[in-house]
């Protein structure tokens, strides 16, 4: 039995391409922390991307980083069958991913890391914390890009344990996209941007905020859909704050939703690591608000730009829809078929083959 850990949003499309691609998946026991709990941020992705029901549901909620860590680690431990699972694979960088995989640890359950050695090198970032903590206690690092496996190297990982998979969400975005366009046509009239916003260095200090707001009313020939993290939105009717009127806001959006206007966008504004990785495959333009990404091979591609300013980013729009590439860059391993060799790594590893 192997335990696949899915908690937040950004899990449920790296995790679906595994589900798919085990060889016998009633050897899955799928734990949802509940991380993400309401319908937009969980249950239609659920829905949307054909998972079967968790078998576990641990029902955590909101809470701050340090009470939903420890609670997901005391239901997980609780909810451990007998006996033990062989392995337990978590993915990304979100509280769950840490909180199970130091569980699991405890318990001598070997870890697998789905998505290992991404790293920004700032370390205010919750999430960095996370990969690097996940990746100190995994068994098998499962990479999605090549400076990865030197991230892991240098931290001192053996090199048996590093196993180039590529990226699973893509498989996912691959798999869906035409369902996505079919049943959500571009909105009607014209150019539009799309943005995304919930890092709290964007969204919890009101100054920044309202910076970002007044750059997108600076844009005033696009208008721009913003579907609003919860989060984002209270902190928006809290302080106040003017929101232009060629900015949208709207709900958090379900997958098929948000996949198919993203893929319709002139360009995408956000602080989002996987969205820069959408927009990288999908060949539109992005301009991350953050001084750093774990995602660099989007950069160096030159389909995202990082603005740390948020003043800067007009500029930064103009210069990434001038340059719109002709056609999607070729990422190796980023190819539709990662769900695959992540089956293959882990039957690998428990049958021995790379213990």
């Amino acid at each position: 039995m192997i335990d696949l850990i899915c908690g937040a949003r950004p899990n449920f499309m790296k995790i679906d391409p595994v589900v798919r691609a085990v060889r016998d998946p009633s050897r899955i026991r799928l734990v949802h922390t509940g991380q993400h709990y309401d319908h937009a941020m969980s249950q239609s992705f659920f829905d949307e991307l054909g998972l079967p029901r968790p078998d576990v549901n641990l029902g955590v909620g909101s809470a701050s980083i340090t009470v939903q860590t420890a609670t997901v680690m005391q239901r997980y431990e609780e909810s451990l069958p007998e006996p033990l699972p062989e392995m337990t694979v978590v993915v990304g960088d979100v509280n769950s991913t840490l909180a199970c995989a130091l569980v699991a640890v405890r318990h001598g359950i070997p870890v697998c890391h789905v998505e290992s050695g991404l790293r920004s090198g700032d370390r205010t970032m919750p999430e960095e914390i996370n990969r690097i903590l996940t990746d100190q206690i995994s068994d098998l690092m499962l990479i999605t890009s090549p400076e990865a496996r030197e991230n892991l190297m240098t931290e001192g990982r053996p090199a048996q344990g590093i196993v180039m998979t590529g990226n699973p969400m893509i498989d996912t975005l691959m798999r869906l996209l035409p369902v996505a366009r079919e049943k959500h046509p571009a909105p009607p009239g014209g150019p539009f941007g799309l943005v995304t916003l919930h890092r709290p260095s964007n969204v919890d200090e009101p100054g920044r905020l309202a910076s970002i707001l007044s750059s997108l009313a600076g844009l005033s020939h696009l208008r721009f859909f913003f579907p609003v993290h919860p989060r984002t939105g209270g902190n928006l009717e809290q302080w106040g704050l003017e929101v232009p009127a060629n900015v949208l806001l709207g709900p958090p959006m379900s997958y098929l939703a948000f996949t198919s206007l993203e893929s319709f966008a002139e360009v995408v504004i956000t602080d989002s690591g996987g969205v820069q990785e959408e927009t990288t495959v999908l060949g539109v333009p992005c301009v991350t608000v953050r001084p750093n990404t774990e995602r660099p091979i989007t950069v160096e591609l030159g389909t995202n730009v990082l603005c740390p300013d948020p003043a800067g980013i007009p500029d930064a729009v103009a210069r990434q829809i001038g340059r719109r590439p002709g056609s999607p860059p070729d990422i190796p391993f980023w190819d539709g078929r990662a769900g695959g060799r992540i089956a293959s790594a882990l039957e690998s590893f428990m049958t021995g083959g790379s213990r």
